[in-house]
């Protein structure tokens, strides 16, 4: 995969894809593959995505567009170990917590991310929720140290540049007690962005419409009104997206009447995505509008392995009745707010919708190769939590990542020997090259298919008495890891390739001794062993392990390979 055949690859397949997205049309999901709880925001011609990370690292995903439709990975917010540590850990966070629900934000020359690590000591003791804010001038990087805002209770902040200079943060809290952190009722506050302190009165402002899980706010200014987006349901099927307005930023807000504003909590099971909520808006050019969301495919099971993805739709406004005003003894007048209208024709998020701009193709490219030349690693590369320092290196051997073994297992708050990218569709073909000879024979090294600590499947070669087994273990949610199978690699040197197939809901396995000449089928595993219904999605990887020993031993990845098809 070096030199002009790794060209030739890529060429070919951008390709197919550009004839694929001939027809005016673009596919949902914009951004695949573990994006959630999507917030965007624009700077002239340039659009800009950031999504929740949870105990992902780096943190902070940002993708940039010219177009809405295709989108380019170009940096994180939470890219250094110094912005993780601390109030602000990650480095021992629990699954399914640390980054949730970021707003992005652009104002007089610097974006802002406001968001909350969720930690969680285990310990018994309440968690805590840090709220902060980074800033940047450029989205690339760097990224600041957080700002951690004291006081500030809930998840799911966001950051309001008002008209007048003042900035607000809204926030959420447990329903009745306003300085209590929990979801269900939203919160504003003046704050000054010069301390990072709120000040002025905290006032609770709306608990959404049918009082469930009322989180994920923004905060727009639009037509004369202030405008109150919330996501509200739960993040499963019930989940949704509803508006409030009011000609004042700390209400009373008016319910829009034909809430909610975006959902698919009314359509079939057997529809291609379920769970839509947790939206933000943005406005063109041309003064159109469009809103982002996250959605979950009903691929496997009304799920699917990639988690939570981000989804775009065309919207408009359309006035709307809100109340009725008397205006003398006998007559009356309705009050009409504007109000999105999501999805305008179909009310849903559609798996294929009209381009938002003319003479612009949608480039689908979900394949991602690597062949290590580059002296940084790639964006995609994510670890789980902030990993040790001297986990990898691409400088030990030219034209590899060399993953040293540690002694970490696969366990909450571990920083065990794992890198991956996130799985993007759930048919796909994924193929690794590893160079690896243990002295210790508690090490393994291999390819790692992870969903959380409590759903995995991992393909390693270990030794034991001078010969070389491949074995693949699963871990299930409530169950112990086992073995589904262990064979001896007759004629094992130092390098194999793995090769997943992944295709009608089955893994399937299979190993090359030969380079790539011949390969031997390994294993089958059903795809819903590795379904887990939280709140990220899966990643393909590489991974290593001692076992509990402390070891010299490490494993060369010489490139990766995968290739995704749209169902």
């Amino acid at each position: 995969m070096k030199g002009s055949v790794l060209k030739n690859y890529i060429i070919f397949f951008q390709v197919m894809h550009f004839l694929f997205s001939m027809d005016g049309n673009y596919i949902n999901p914009i951004i695949s593959g573990a994006h959630p709880d999507p917030s965007i925001c624009r700077v002239g011609d340039d659009f800009y995505i950031v999504n929740s990370s949870f105990e992902y690292f780096p943190g902070l995903p940002i993708h940039h567009s010219k177009d809405l439709v295709n989108w380019e990975l170009i940096g994180h917010g939470l890219h250094r170990e110094d912005q993780c540590n601390g109030d602000m850990n990650l480095v021992d966070v629990q699954s399914d917590g640390g980054i949730h629900a970021p707003t992005i934000r652009f104002h007089k020359g610097t974006f802002y991310i406001i968001t909350t690590n969720v930690y969680n000591s285990g310990d018994g003791e309440p968690g805590l929720m840090r709220n902060f804010i980074i800033t940047a001038k450029d989205p690339t990087g760097p990224w600041s140290k957080p700002h951690i805002i004291d006081g500030a209770p809930g998840i799911d902040p966001d950051i309001f540049f008002d008209t007048d200079g003042k900035v607000y943060f809204t926030g959420t809290h447990n329903p009745g007690d306003m300085n209590s952190n929990g979801i269900g009722e939203i919160w504003i506050q003046e704050l000054d962005i010069k301390k990072w302190k709120l000040k002025g009165e905290r006032k609770t402002v709306w608990d959404g419409v049918f009082g469930c899980c009322t989180e994920g706010p923004h905060i727009y200014k639009e037509h004369g009104l202030y405008y109150l987006l919330v996501a509200e349901g739960g993040t499963g099927k019930n989940h949704a997206v509803m508006m409030a307005a009011s000609e004042d930023i700390y209400g009373p807000y008016e319910e829009n009447p034909r809430n909610p504003v975006l959902t698919t909590r009314h359509v079939t099971n057997d529809y291609f995505v379920n769970s839509t909520g947790h939206a933000d808006m943005i406005e063109l050019p041309d003064k159109r509008w469009y809103m982002v969301s996250l959605g979950k495919r009903n691929d496997l099971d009304g799920d699917a392995n990639m988690g939570r993805e981000t989804y775009l739709v065309p919207m408009t406004w359309e006035p709307t009745i809100v109340k009725w005003q008397q205006v003398s003894d006998t007559k009356w007048e309705p009050v009409r707010y504007l109000f999105p209208v999501a999805s305008p024709y179909t009310g849903k998020v559609e798996r294929y919708e009209t381009l938002p701009f003319e003479n612009k193709i949608q480039y689908i490219d979900n394949s991602f190769i690597d062949d290590f030349t580059s002296s940084e690693l790639n964006l995609e590369w994510t670890f789980i939590r902030v990993p040790q320092s001297n986990t990898l290196s691409l400088q030990s051997k030219p034209g590899a990542l060399r993953l040293f073994s540690k002694p970490e297992i696969i366990e909450d708050r571990k920083r065990f020997s794992m890198i991956g990218f996130r799985q993007r569709e759930s048919d796909f073909d994924y193929e690794v090259k590893m160079n690896f000879i243990p002295e210790d024979d508690k090490v393994e090294s291999g390819i790692i298919h992870y969903q959380k600590e409590w759903n995995y499947l991992t393909s390693t070669i270990f030794k034991e008495n001078k010969r070389f087994y491949l074995e693949q273990k699963l871990k299930e949610k409530g169950k112990n890891e086992k073995s589904l199978k262990r064979i001896l690699l007759k004629g094992y040197e130092n390098n194999i390739i793995f090769k997943v197939e992944s295709k009608k809901n089955t893994y399937t396995y299979y190993f090359s001794l030969d380079d790539g000449a011949t390969f031997s089928y390994f294993n089958s595993v059903n795809a819903v062993k590795m379904l887990d219904r939280n709140y990220t999605g899966a990643l393909l990887g590489l991974f290593s392990t001692s076992n509990g020993i402390e070891s010299k031993d490490y494993a060369d990845f010489e490139w990766i390979r995968y290739k995704d098809y749209l169902r």
